[in-house]
């Protein structure tokens, strides 16, 4: 008899959610190694294709981005002094309660765990797990699994894998995975968005990032796997597809290049994203040109400061040239400015160091959007140091993005800066 495995996407706690692609790709990987070994059932309250959205619906932009279903709830007691309305996004918990009554207890449960500050949503469904199917081992992986290794300890799981090694997973399952396996996206009854990803890690150290630690470094995924994947969500008539890499464009023309040319060769009509941040410094002419004609639509990109000083504290990732050499290659392919963002970090502990309002006013200049994106302080890096000086971390709410940025710059100099960058996109036609 085949192993019986519950995958659960919990629900997030936090001041802000939005669906911006967002997938539990690295548990729908994992299931996927065991496709055919195990039989998988999945509860994502992060689903917006539920059928719950039938009655209960929020808009999507043309690109299934949207907004899920939330309820107001009261802010934790380490978060009480940041007054902004704190909400649980997903569907409601009463869902998966009477999932677990109405259905026989699987043996294993894997939950995806994403950013340290969402634990709450882990809590929850272990809580319910443990209340309605109190047989169950209960497996936890992902980021906060990772990263507050001991702090996972508390919730109660039966077993944690800690990074990327798999090892202890399988032998806790006793099965031999199929790494060639795509993710197991055939488990969503309806499915518009994918997720892939190419490569693992990142070549770059910057100061605030944790994938180099996770990671120990960079290195390709199996282009034959990533082609099959594909496939798969073209098969699942899938309209749009994000890159979760961490460094898409490193050694372009060894990796992504050829992936977009099979994309380019085969005629697939699906619109590509890059939630992850693309790095200004690979786009040239030829990169530009290939990842639109491969289809691409939207182009984030990770700019953070045009600082030097700052650049070069934090890891000197990209500057300011190589920034406005890239939009130009991208304008020059035909990409709609309207569709470029570079991202700027807000709230970090060096921003006096950051030039942010100059740097909102030079990505403005670039005929491009700027999005503000709030500092969260991750555990295990360098900058970590600095920010324990303002927050206890190894309180995990205490990362949180929306938090960190008030208490490092204080309410209004953040309002103030959200409204400077809101201002000048309004000027981006």
């Amino acid at each position: 008899m085949a192993l019986k495995i519950l995958l659960v996407n919990p629900a997030i706690y936090d001041f802000a959610a939005y669906d911006f692609w967002l997938k539990p790709y690295g548990m729908l990987s994992i299931a996927g190694y065991l496709r055919n070994k195990a039989e998988f059932q999945m509860f994502d309250y992060l689903d917006r294709e539920d059928d719950f959205y039938k009655t209960h619906k929020t808009r999507s932009d043309k690109y299934n981005k949207g907004r899920f279903f939330s309820q107001p709830t009261a802010n934790p007691e380490p978060l009480k002094n940041i007054t902004r309305k704190f909400s649980r996004y997903g569907l409601p918990r009463g869902l998966f309660v009477e999932y677990l009554k109405n259905n026989d207890s699987t043996e294993f449960v894997m939950i995806q765990t994403t950013m340290t500050y969402w634990y709450l949503g882990v809590k929850e469904a272990i809580d319910d797990l443990r209340e309605y199917w109190p047989a169950t081992k209960i497996i936890l992986g992902g980021n906060y699994a990772t990263l507050c290794y001991e702090h996972a300890l508390k919730t109660g799981a039966d077993l944690i894998v800690k990074g990327v090694d798999l090892r202890p997973l399988w032998d806790y399952l006793k099965i031999v995975p199929d790494l060639d396996q795509p993710g197991l996206w055939e488990i969503y009854k309806n499915l518009k968005v994918g997720v892939l990803k190419l490569t693992d890690g990142c070549p770059f150290k910057c100061s605030y990032c944790s994938v180099p630690k996770v990671y120990n470094g960079f290195k390709q995924r199996s282009m034959k796997r990533s082609i099959s994947e594909l496939e798969m969500l073209v098969k699942l008539q899938v309209s749009d597809i994000a890159f979760y890499d961490d460094s898409l464009l490193y050694k372009f023309d060894e990796i992504s290049g050829p992936f977009l040319d099979e994309i380019i060769k085969r005629q697939i009509k699906v619109n590509l994203h890059s939630p992850n941040a693309l790095n200004a410094r690979f786009i040239t002419a030829d990169v530009a040109d290939r990842m639109v004609r491969a289809g691409f639509k939207t182009f984030y990109l990770g700019f953070e400061s045009k600082s030097v000083k700052w650049q070069k504290q934090t890891g000197g990732k990209v500057f300011s040239y190589e920034l406005a050499q890239a939009v130009e290659h991208l304008k020059n392919a035909g990409v709609d400015a309207k569709n470029i963002t570079a991202y700027q970090i807000v709230g970090h502990p060096k921003s006096d160091l950051q030039e942010l309002e100059d740097s909102i006013r030079y990505v403005n200049s670039l005929g491009i959007k700027t999005m503000l994106a709030d500092f969260s302080p991750i555990p295990t890096t360098p900058d970590s140091q600095l920010c324990s000086k303002l927050v206890n971390m190894d309180e995990p709410l205490m990362h949180n993005k929306t938090a960190f940025p008030i208490i490092s710059l204080g309410f209004e100099k953040v309002d103030e800066l959200k409204q400077l960058a809101k201002g000048l996109n309004r000027n981006i036609k």
